[in-house]
């Protein structure tokens, strides 16, 4: 079961990582294999399943992402946290933003799925 220290740690570092712009930071915290869906994959990269999988092709998105957004700022409103998940809830470039994060036994991210209003 996650902690709620875990958690917290985990957003404020995900958060930090966002806002440097930093890719491989973003990055350190999921598997090599891990699983991302969000509405903007359908929108971005016209993958209509809105699912990538594996670093490799997640980073490739989010290289794009980060570049049509240099100003891009993360602000997190609220941590909930679940058995082996977590929410977070925060401001994003578009407006409120909840993602949700499912970890493995090493405390890395397996899959996540982004969520906008």
């Amino acid at each position: 079961m996650l902690t709620k220290d875990f958690a917290d740690h985990f957003a404020l570092e995900w958060i930090a990582a966002w806002n440097a712009h930093d890719l491989e930071r973003i990055l350190s915290h999921y598997t090599e294999d891990f699983e991302m869906s969000s509405p903007y994959i359908v929108q971005l990269l016209g993958e209509p399943s809105g699912k990538l999988k594996g670093k490799d092709a997640i980073g490739r998105y989010w290289r794009r992402a980060l570049e049509r957004a240099p100003t891009l700022r993360f602000e997190l409103v609220s941590t909930l946290v679940g058995v082996d998940s977590l929410v977070l809830y925060y401001q994003g470039a578009r407006g409120m933003a909840a993602e949700v994060f499912f970890f493995d036994a090493a405390g890395k991210v397996s899959k996540a799925g982004a969520h906008y209003p």
